[in-house]
């Protein structure tokens, strides 16, 4: 199993981190809702790793139970 090397917020932070400094930031809504995209997909990615780790198992019900807890934290049907 793929071994997460950082969070999906850490990741966002730096991604914003890039557009200003500390005390202003200046990006369009469209380059947000592309960075804010990609920490999504990340974070689905960790809490099915979650699952995965906690379950002992990589099986169909680990899978279904991490995109459920997903979808009704975030919302969406990925």
């Amino acid at each position: 199993m793929e071994q997460i090397k950082e969070t999906s917020v850490k990741w966002l932070k730096k991604e914003l981190e890039q557009y200003g400094s500390s005390s202003h930031i200046s990006l369009d809504w469209s380059t947000f809702d592309e960075i804010f995209e990609q920490a999504k997909e990340m974070e689905k990615m960790q809490i099915e790793a979650a699952w995965k780790r906690g379950d002992g198992e990589h099986d169909k019900v680990a899978d279904e139970l991490s995109k459920k807890y997903y979808n009704e934290t975030y919302g969406g049907n990925k």
